[in-house]
C-alpha cells in the first residue's frame, strides 16, 4: 500500500459501525478545501447585499437577488449527489472529487466577475447592471455548491459513526476559519490603504481585491484535498456498508428517496428551515441595520454605508471565531447529548439576531454576532450528523443532496415573503432583525421533537 493510500485506508483498525478508523490527519486533509469553498460562500453572503445596493438596488426588492443563490443550490445539489453516486473515475479523484474540481474552475471565474458588476459601464442602478450582478451571484452559487457538496459527501462516505461528529466539527471549523479570513478581507484592505470608496454606482476596490484573494486561496486549498485524498472504490465501500455495488446504481428516484427517508431527515429538516430563514434575513438586511443603527444613514453610496459594510465583515469574523471555538466544544459532546448542544447553541443564537434590533454602538455587536457564531456551530456540525448515521450508506450522495433543501427551501420562502413583510414591519432593515429572533427560536423548539436513530 502507498502511502498516499495509507493515509486514507486504516483497515487494521475498524469501528463499531464496520467502517475503518480514520487518522485525524485524513479527517483534516478530506475537510481541508472546504477553507476555500467557504471564503466564496463568505464573500458572496457578506459583501452580497452591499454590492447590489452599491451598484443601485432598491432594498425593497433585494429578496430577487437573494432568491436565485438558493434556487441554484436547490436544483444543483441534488443533481451531484445522484450522478456522483454513479461515478467512478479514478484518473480525476474518485466519485465526489471530479465535481469539486469543475466546480472550483467555474468559481474561481465569477469571483473576478461578480465584484466588477459597476464598473462595465452599465449605469448605477440600470437594468443592465443589476441583471449582470444576479447572474454572476447565481454562477458563483452554483459553481461554490458543487465544490462544496462533495466534501460533505466524503465524511458521509468515508467516516465512521464513531468519529463522524467529530468530522463534521473539524468541517465547522475550518468552514469558520475561512469564513473569518473572507469577512476581515475588506476591513483589513482598508486599513492597509485600499480605497473603500469609489464613485456612485461602482463597488469598491477593497471588496473587488477580497475576491480576487478569495478566489485564489479557494484554488490552492481545494487542490490540496484533490491530490491528498483517495475515495474509497466502489466495491471497498460496498464491503464496508455491506451493501451491494449495484445499490447505488439502481433506483435512485428522488420522490422515492424522500418517501422512504428516515425520519430524522425530516425531523432535521424542520430545524434547519427556521435556521436558514432568520440567516437569510441577517444576510440580506445586516448591512442596512447596522448602518442605519450604528452610522444613522441609508445612503449606500455614502462613506458612513460603506464603513457599515466593513464592519459587517468585521462582525462575520467574530460570528465566525465564536464558531470556530464552539464548534471544537461540540466535536466533544457526546453522541447521547447531540440534542441538547443543538437546541442550547440555536436558543443563544436567537438572542443574538434580535439584540441587533436594539444595538447602537458598533462594539457592543460582538455580543449579538459571538451568540450568532455559537448558533452557526452547531448548524454545520449537527444536521448532517445526525442525518448521515441514520442512513445506510445506499444512495448518500443524492440523500444528502436532497437534504441540501433544507437549506435552499428556507432561503427561498425568506426571500419571497420578504416583500410583504419589509413593507409591513415599515419597510425598515432594522425591523426585520427581530424575525430572525423569532424564527431561531423556533429552531430552538423544534430541535427537542428530533428521535435521532442510527442505520443498522
Amino acid at each position: 500500500m502507498s502511502q498516499d493510500e495509507s493515509v486514507v485506508l486504516n483497515q487494521d483498525k475498524t469501528s463499531t459501525s464496520g467502517l475503518p478508523i480514520l487518522p485525524k490527519s485524513t479527517i483534516w486533509m478530506i475537510n481541508f478545501g472546504f477553507l476555500g469553498v467557504q471564503i466564496a460562500f463568505t464573500l458572496q453572503g457578506s459583501q452580497m447585499s452591499r454590492i447590489f445596493q452599491t451598484i443601485g438596488a432598491n432594498p425593497n426588492n433585494l429578496g430577487w437577488f437573494f432568491l436565485l443563490p438558493p434556487l441554484a443550490g436547490l436544483i444543483v445539489q441534488p443533481i451531484i449527489g445522484y450522478y456522483s453516486d454513479r461515478t467512478w473515475a479514478p484518473k480525476l479523484g474518485g466519485r465526489r472529487l471530479p465535481y469539486l474540481f469543475i466546480g472550483m474552475i467555474i468559481a474561481v471565474i465569477v469571483m473576478i466577475l461578480l465584484p466588477n458588476s459597476g464598473s462595465l459601464g452599465f449605469g448605477y442602478g440600470s437594468f443592465a447592471a443589476l441583471l449582470f450582478g444576479a447572474i454572476t451571484v447565481a454562477f458563483l452559487d452554483l459553481s461554490s455548491n458543487m465544490a462544496m457538496q462533495p466534501f460533505k459527501m466524503m465524511v458521509g462516505d468515508m467516516v465512521n459513526d464513531d468519529q463522524k461528529s467529530y468530522a463534521y466539527g473539524i468541517q465547522s471549523l475550518i468552514c469558520n476559519t475561512g469564513a473569518v479570513l473572507a469577512a476581515i478581507f475588506p476591513f483589513l484592505l482598508t486599513w492597509w490603504g485600499v480605497s473603500n470608496t469609489a464613485k456612485k454606482g461602482v463597488v469598491p476596490q477593497s471588496v473587488v481585491i477580497s475576491f480576487y484573494v478569495g478566489a485564489v486561496i479557494l484554488v490552492i486549498t481545494c487542490l490540496f484535498t484533490i491530490f491528498r485524498v483517495h475515495e474509497y472504490d466502489p466495491a471497498t465501500y460496498a464491503r464496508y456498508y455491506g451493501i451491494s455495488e449495484a445499490d447505488n446504481k439502481e433506483g435512485g428516484n428522488w420522490f422515492t428517496l424522500l418517501k422512504h427517508a428516515p425520519k430524522v431527515f425530516w425531523n432535521v429538516a424542520l430545524v434547519q428551515f427556521f435556521c436558514w430563514f432568520s440567516f437569510q434575513y441577517l444576510s440580506t438586511y445586516a448591512v442596512g441595520a447596522i448602518a442605519k443603527n450604528v452610522w444613522v444613514t441609508t445612503d449606500a453610496s455614502s462613506a458612513a454605508y460603506q464603513a457599515a459594510g466593513n464592519w459587517y465583515g468585521v462582525m462575520t469574523a467574530v460570528q465566525s471565531i465564536a464558531a470556530v471555538i464552539w464548534s471544537y466544544v461540540l466535536a466533544k459532546v457526546p453522541n447521547d447529548h447531540h440534542k441538547a448542544g443543538y437546541s442550547l447553541s440555536l436558543l443563544l443564537g436567537a438572542i443574538g439576531y434580535t439584540s441587533i434590533f436594539f444595538i447602537h454602538s458598533q462594539n457592543a455587536l460582538i455580543f449579538s454576532f459571538t451568540l450568532i457564531g455559537i448558533a452557526w456551530a452547531a448548524m454545520n456540525t449537527y444536521p448532517l450528523t445526525m442525518v448521515t448515521n441514520a442512513l445506510s450508506g445506499k444512495h448518500m450522495g443524492t440523500y444528502l443532496g436532497l437534504f441540501n433543501g433544507s437549506i435552499c427551501v428556507p432561503q427561498m420562502v425568506a426571500s419571497l415573503l420578504s416583500f410583504g413583510l419589509f413593507p409591513l414591519l415599515g419597510s425598515s432593515q432594522v425591523n426585520m432583525m427581530l424575525i430572525t429572533g423569532i424564527s431561531a427560536l423556533l429552531g430552538a423548539i423544534a430541535v427537542l421533537f428530533i428521535k435521532e436513530t442510527y442505520a443498522e
